[in-house]
């Protein structure tokens, strides 16, 4: 993931909103990062089997899931959107207070955040999404290694994140912030097979 090109005082929302479309952008603190290529086919069947577990969840119930490409502004106080110098695309998201939604995007921290990583982004979701994240008071961060089996947890103690819990991709794992939710990793075991036309 290459940072661009910016100016002393960093980049913004303000101008984050006129960059052309067909290019994919986060900001953390102010420095632009360009989003990795088309994510690989195996990222995108645990991303879209973790969302539909997810999804059937909260039918009837407040709060709200989102995938990338999904803006989620994290204001540093209460300055204009266009002031804004963190502006991230998780590859998951809950929110369950409705007053950070807008057209826009989510303003604030969603209540979970699910990266699912890429050899070019996992050093970034890691390290400087996790401090973002818990600095902005993400409950529940979870970084899904689709190659490795692996799942980190965070969980928000107070104003930091409580210690990494490790574990394998096996069973299922509860989600702390929506009691009731268990993640079941069983399409994980089987092998993502392409389909080929006889």
């Amino acid at each position: 993931m290459k940072p661009a090109k910016q100016t002393q005082q960093g980049f913004t929302y303000g101008d984050y909103r006129q960059w052309t479309e067909d290019e994919r952008w986060e900001l953390i603190e102010g420095e632009a990062y360009a989003m990795s290529p088309a994510p690989t086919r195996t990222h995108q069947t645990v991303l879209l089997e973790v969302v539909r577990q997810i999804a059937n969840f909260l039918e009837g119930k407040p709060c709200q899931t989102f995938v990338a490409p999904f803006d989620v502004r994290l204001p540093e106080h209460n300055e204009a959107d266009d002031e804004i110098i963190n502006i991230v695309q998780p590859d998951i998201v809950v929110v369950c207070d409705a007053s950070k939604l807008d057209e826009k995007g989510c303003r604030g921290a969603p209540d979970w955040v699910i990266e699912v990583l890429s050899p070019s982004t996992a050093s970034k979701d890691h390290v400087r999404k996790k401090s973002l994240y818990e600095r902005h008071g993400v409950r529940e961060y979870w970084l899904v290694h689709p190659t490795d089996h692996i799942l980190t947890r965070y969980l928000l103690e107070g104003k930091a994140f409580g210690p990494a819990m490790i574990e394998e991709t096996e069973g299922g794992t509860r989600v702390n912030v929506l009691p009731g939710l268990t993640i079941e990793w069983g399409f994980m075991a089987r092998p993502i097979q392409a389909k080929i036309a006889p």
